[in-house]
Formats: structure tokens, C-alpha cells, sequence
């Protein structure tokens, strides 16, 4: 797990693994379903993770999104960009080095982008003790 630090644009230093782990305590805080991170640094320069969690209707999905973002910027981190609230079907939130991608679970299903990522290492919430735990198998 890579940990380094992030600040571009926001004034902020915060190490990237601290800042994918709060994303999945702020979902978690929601009751998102399947929460998992992706570590996709050397993958793709789009992200160095992907966090991916599901909601169960519409609501429940924008519910999860706008902890996460509340949660984030009151620890001084804004997204560089967000899209998918209104719809409530698929929200993406982009921190840059982290995108945060909230699902309806039909379309997170349809989507797979677990499967699209498969080399990528997984990591779930611990919620004992709120770090981010290696998934085994």
C-alpha cells in the first residue's frame, strides 16, 4: 500500500492511504455495502485507487456520497470534481488520486469494475479498528 503524500490544489497534506481510509469510514458511516478500495498506482495514471461501495436505492446512494464529501471537506479536502448526484445511480467523486465511485448495486454489478481491474490489489475496511485491511483471496 502506497503512502505518500497528496496536496495538489488544496493546501493540505494528506498521505493517500489516509485519504482512501476516510472515504471508506465516511461511506461506512452510511451503511454502504461492499466497500473495497483498488490500489491502481503503476495501472493507470488516471487514479492511484479507486474506492468502490454500493447503496441499495437511489437515495441510499446519494446518502453515502454526500458523507463521504462532508466528510472530506471538513478535514480541509475538496473533490476536484463530482458527477452522477442527481441521478443517484452512479456518483463519482473525484479527489484526483483517489475517485470514490458510490453504486447502485445493479449497475455496480453491470459495470464490474472489479473484474475490469482484476491485478489491481483489494483492500476492505477493518471497521474495528477503521484501517484499510489487505482482502485475502
Amino acid at each position: 500500500m502506497r503512502r505518500w503524500k497528496y496536496g495538489v490544489n488544496t493546501g493540505e497534506n494528506v498521505e493517500i492511504i489516509d485519504k482512501v481510509t476516510a472515504c471508506a469510514g465516511f461511506a461506512d458511516e452510511k451503511k454502504a455495502k461492499d466497500v473495497v478500495a483498488l490500489e491502481l498506482f503503476g495501472l493507470t495514471d488516471v487514479a492511484d485507487y479507486f474506492l468502490l461501495a454500493s447503496g441499495t436505492s437511489e437515495r441510499h446512494v446519494r446518502t453515502i456520497a454526500e458523507s463521504v464529501e462532508t466528510g472530506m471537506k471538513q478535514m480541509g479536502i475538496k473533490p476536484y470534481s463530482l458527477e452522477g448526484h442527481d441521478e443517484g445511480r452512479w456518483v463519482i467523486i473525484d479527489y484526483r488520486s483517489v475517485i470514490v465511485h458510490v453504486f447502485l448495486e445493479p449497475l455496480r454489478e453491470l459495470y464490474d469494475l472489479e473484474s475490469l481491474w482484476i491485478e489491481a490489489p483489494r483492500y476492505r475496511l477493518n471497521k474495528e479498528n477503521k484501517h484499510l485491511e489487505v482482502e485475502n483471496g
